[in-house]
């Protein structure tokens, strides 16, 4: 598949490829021709014969090479591990643990998983220390404890201790998790009523604020929907059907009416604060995915997409914006991205460079996961053909890549400013070498095939990958998009469309305010009720600066909302 392979040639000729020759062209067609016939032709027909031959199968081998490539890259797809873990195996062709974090993978590298202790399994018990007397309870106080008690009765006693000689040590303690499915209760409402004796003056205790005007909808309540579809992928039919088995009927419509309008008179505040901050960051990050909206005004199978904007991952206080439209064309991010001056990072699609050519204030940044993508493709699909695979192009282009790759991972906690510095020195030489390989390399490859697309399109988006050599704040690669997208990539999988537009746009408000709570260390459930509790005691035309404090990042969050890191200790 790599090297072109020799081919031999009997002494009959089966087939050749002549029909005539004339001065300064040649056309073929399957001909029978034997060594007699052969010998009576001249010199010059010979030699036509011969250099027509030589270009028919260089051809030939070509497309062996590509349908070669493309059979093994389909069996791959097909049969093949859907990830790039094949790659750390025992090859030994690469070592990019470090940029998967797939659970599959953890297992499949890790057979021997030992079960976790009671500790490690909340708080800050990950770090393993010198063990602290009285560390456990103080790990375990936020959760609630019940305690269940085994004594030795009565005539145990008078068996083991006769005499009745004894004393009591402190009782023996272990503690175990249990887990209680999802619970309801009814919360009613007592609203004391005075009147007049004269019956003319009536005097009522303060109601709290409703969520939805005369709906048994609660913050809580609607938080958990958010949760289950937002947060779990998991659709409103398969929610019902839980409900249900807590004997709690609630119908799908219902449930979807409260998400929908709870996200657009609710959350949609939250939204817009987010999408006016969008200004005062430098680097963005935009992707974009398929999603079918059932009655959109357009015959049925009409493509509408998902578009997402993600803060630089590199930029404190992060956030996400999903944003619904009927197509994939350059006026949707154009209209979005109209009022953002900075670095956006992408895929390779053109509709954000032509957006970046009309203005001068926009720079568009390439991503080196998809440049790299179609390489490791074509080496994971070579198989065991190591001696090969350490040969080619795709593998030499990796091993650049991962080493740009290595020393990226080591600035990480550094400042824009020094990371920039170290770019310069270390990663700015891998990167010119790069490009004069697949420059070198680019006429020797067939266009068409798997590894001259992967050359072509390097070579093609060179600009944009080097942009993040100019800038310390910019990222290597779009991953914080694509992992932004995922959740609703996974979504989709199960309730597979969407039925209205106005549907369309509420998910992506409530998806905006879930990964954007991910994304700040906060509790998606928490939060979605903190917000819920905390918006309608406020009016839709009131100053929207109290907006700042309910923000992912506000210091007057409750403690409720705030995720626990696992490096805490």
């Amino acid at each position: 598949m790599f090297p072109n392979q020799s081919v031999a040639f009997p002494k009959r000729f089966w087939y050749t490829f002549l029909s005539e020759i004339q001065e300064g062209e040649s056309w073929t067609m399957a001909v029978r021709l034997d060594e007699q016939e052969l010998s009576n032709l001249d010199k010059q027909t010979l030699l036509k014969m011969y250099l027509g031959l030589q270009d028919s199968v260089e051809k030939l081998s070509q497309s062996i090479d590509i349908l070669t490539e493309e059979v093994i890259h389909l069996r791959q797809h097909r049969f093949g591990r859907s990830s790039e873990k094949g790659l750390t195996e025992a090859e030994g062709y690469f070592q990019l643990g470090f940029m998967f974090n797939e659970t599959e993978m953890t297992v499949d590298l890790n057979p021997d998983i030992l079960e976790l202790t009671f500790e490690e399994i909340h708080s800050k018990a990950y770090k393993r220390g010198k063990k602290v007397i009285g560390k456990r309870g103080e790990e375990l106080k936020d959760l609630p404890v019940s305690t269940v008690n085994h004594p030795v009765c009565e005539a145990q006693l008078q068996r083991a201790f006769p005499d009745g000689k004894y004393k009591q040590l402190p009782d023996e303690v272990y503690k175990r998790l249990a887990f209680h499915p999802a619970s309801f209760e009814v919360i009613e409402h007592h609203v004391e009523v005075f009147v007049s004796t004269d019956g003319r003056t009536f005097v009522r205790g303060e109601r709290p604020a409703d969520l939805l005007r005369n709906s048994i909808v609660t913050p809580s309540l609607a938080a958990g929907i958010y949760n289950a579809k937002y947060v779990n992928a998991q659709p409103i039919q398969r929610l019902v059907k839980e409900f249900e088995r807590c004997n709690v009927f609630l119908p799908e419509p219902t449930m979807c009416r409260w998400a929908n309008v709870c996200s657009d008179r609710y959350l949609k505040r939250i939204y817009d604060r987010l999408r006016e901050k969008l200004n005062d960051y430098h680097v963005l990050h935009a992707d974009e995915t398929l999603v079918e909206v059932r009655k959109d005004g357009r015959p049925a199978g009409s493509r509408s997409y998902m578009w997402v904007y993600r803060t630089g991952s590199l930029e404190a206080h992060p956030f996400v914006l999903y944003e619904y439209q009927k197509g994939r064309k350059a006026d949707y991010p154009r209209q979005f991205l109209k009022d953002f001056s900075g670095i956006c990072v992408t895929d390779g699609y053109e509709v954000y460079h032509s957006i970046a050519r009309e203005r001068n204030d926009l720079t568009i940044a390439g991503c080196w996961s998809h440049a790299r993508r179609d390489f490791a493709d074509v080496v994971k699909s070579a198989g065991k053909e190591k001696g090969s695979v350490q040969e080619s192009i795709c593998y030499k282009a990796l091993q650049i890549i991962q080493t740009m790759f290595r020393y990226e991972q080591g600035y990480a906690d550094m400042p824009p400013e020094e990371r920039l510095e170290q770019r310069k020195r270390n990663v700015a030489p891998l990167v010119d070498a790069f490009f004069a390989y697949l420059k070198y390399e680019q006429g020797h490859v067939a266009p068409k095939m798997k590894t001259g697309r992967a050359i072509s399109y390097c070579i093609n988006q060179e600009s944009f990958l080097r942009v993040f050599l100019t800038d310390g704040a910019v990222p290597m690669t779009n991953n914080a998009a694509e992992q932004s997208i995922r959740p609703f990539t996974l979504g989709r999988k199960n309730w597979y469309l969407i039925d209205t537009i106005g549907g369309a746009k509420s998910s992506a408000i409530a998806y905006s305010i879930a990964e954007t709570a991910k994304a700040n260390n906060l509790k998606p459930y928490e939060y979605f009720k903190y917000l819920l509790e905390e918006l309608p005691k406020h009016g839709e035309f009131e100053d929207p600066s109290y907006l700042d404090e309910l923000l992912p990042w506000s210091e007057k969050l409750p403690g409720c909302c705030q995720k626990k890191l696992k490096s805490e200790s």
